[in-house]
Formats: C-alpha cells, structure tokens, sequence
C-alpha cells in the first residue's frame, strides 16, 4: 500500500501557493500541473486538533467541514483568537485593509504587520489597500468604524468569491477602482483612533499571483471527500484556499480546507470521483504526495 499523507492545508508563498503536509514537507504548485490523489480506502477524517496539539478524543468529523476540528478543539482553537476578538493585549502593531473580491465586493479586516499581504492571499483578494497601521485595539476600532460609516462587511462568503473569478474586470484600474473610492472616503473620516497612522493608497492587484487572467468558467465545486475517492486535474488557478482544476468535465474547484484530516495516497490517473456540486449557472519512500 502506498504511503498515506496527510495535508495541513494550503499556503501561500513568495513564489506561489504550496500544499503543506504533516511533518514539514511541502508542496509547490504551479499552473499545468498535474493535483491527483486519493482518499485511503476504509478510512474516516479525523479532527485534526488545536493550536498544536492532537484531538485528545480523536474525533470523526463531517466531510463537508471545512474546519476537520471536532467542537471542543474547534472552541480552543479560537480562544485567544484576535479574528474571534478575545484578546485585547497583543503588542504587535496591526493594520487595516480595504479587500476586494469583485464588483460590489469589498471588505474591511486588520491584520498584523508582521505578516505581510499573507492574510490577502489567504481570503483570495483580487486586490487590496492597506488603510493604517496601529496598536491592535486601535485597528479594531478603526474596522468597526468603517463598518458602520462605509457600511462594508468584515467578512464576504468564498460562494460569493469563487462565483466571479472569472467575470472579473480585464483592466487593473478598472479592478482598483471600489477600494480607491472607498480608500478616500476612509481616510477622510474625522473618528479615526489618534494611535492609529493613516497609510496612503497603493492598490496590490492579485490577478497573476492567482492566475485568474483568463480563467474558464468553472463547473462546480467538490463538496466533499470520501474514503476511496480520487481527485484529479490540472491546476489552471488558485485563490485563497481554493484551487482551480481542469477535468474532462470542466473546472472544478477544490477547497483544499477540506483536504485536512484525511489519509491520502498517490494516484496515477483517474478524475474525480468525490461529490461535486454543480454551480447553478456555468457558462521507494516518497518525498511528497505530488
């Protein structure tokens, strides 16, 4: 039987998104190549745990969660989470940020500077502004400001993203165009926190970091993996913790968040055989699973 992998998820690098595997091995994943693999036959998705340390149960959990944490580890996992606003002593300097998805699609989310665009990346933003940079509670106050003031969300569902990868606007300015105006009216606002610096506009387009120039109308989307099933396709984008795969049927997207907690082994050939959902409107020992 072939070596069984299991993935922690997908990350974004300088040089582009890399699949990393349990025990530090990684990845790289380039466009044309070839993603195949299987589900181990008989097996179940175990809750990968929290925070570093193993489910203490061992839990099974849904095939549809993106999350693979069973409740209680997905409870740890979030306390003391600055996305889950329980603490309010982080000393890191953090920045506000203007993302957009696509037309009508902008939101409002902080970060901290440490960490670069990686937060962008990992939402799929086709573009982004930072807005200001500041203590953590000052970025907080900042965001719910400009909630309320520019009524922007905090959060935009990934249906909603991948639905318009590829309708997108052709022209970066076209692209820039909702986070430059909605940039202005920001920083025009006289209820910014003092502590927090305003930062200029300079608008970072995503679109060939992503491969999104192009991208065929995708089919559908896995919803799903099971014991025994396979995956298989060329990688034609990827945005967020989403891939964008060719199959004889079409593009189909694969969260690879829901590629954690599964054993999986190398495959050969073979599409998919995992359940998909349609989108309603279409126009030796081995050094890595790939």
């Amino acid at each position: 039987m072939a070596q069984a992998w299991k993935c922690s998820g997908l990350r974004w690098s300088a040089d582009g998104p890399v699949l990393v595997w349990d025990g530090g091995r990684h990845s790289a994943l380039t466009w044309g190549k070839r993603v195949a693999f299987g589900v181990v036959e008989g097996g179940v998705r175990s809750c990968v745990g929290a925070r570093g340390h193993a489910c203490p149960v061992g839990a099974i959990v849904p095939g549809r969660s993106t999350g693979a944490r069973c409740e209680e580890c997905a409870r740890l996992d979030r306390a003391h989470s600055v996305a889950a606003d329980t603490i309010a002593d982080d000393p890191r300097p953090y920045r506000v940020y203007l993302a957009w998805f696509g037309p009508g699609m902008v939101k409002v989310g902080i970060t901290a500077r440490a960490r670069g665009s990686a937060r962008l990346l990992e939402q799929g933003a086709v573009c982004f502004s930072w807005l200001g940079v500041g203590p953590l509670m000052a970025a907080r106050r900042t965001e719910e400001l400009l909630r309320a003031a520019l009524r922007v969300p905090d959060r935009i569902p990934y249906a909603e993203k991948r639905a318009v990868r590829a309708a997108l606007p052709e022209g970066a300015a076209d692209r820039a165009r909702e986070v430059a105006e909605l940039h202005e009216r920001a920083v025009a606002l006289p209820a910014w926190p003092e502590s927090l610096t305003r930062e200029p506009l300079r608008v970072v387009d995503h679109v060939e970091v992503f491969g999104l120039g192009g991208l065929p109308v995708a089919v559908g989307q896995v919803s799903e993996l099971v014991a025994g099933g396979v995956v298989g396709g060329e990688l034609v984008a990827a945005a967020g913790p989403d891939l964008h795969l060719a199959t004889g049927g079409g593009v189909v997207v694969l969260d690879t968040r829901l590629m954690t907690g599964w054993g999986l082994v190398p495959v050969t050939a073979g599409e998919l055989t995992v359940p998909t959902r349609q989108f309603k409107d279409t126009p030796g020992v081995q050094d890595g699973l790939f």
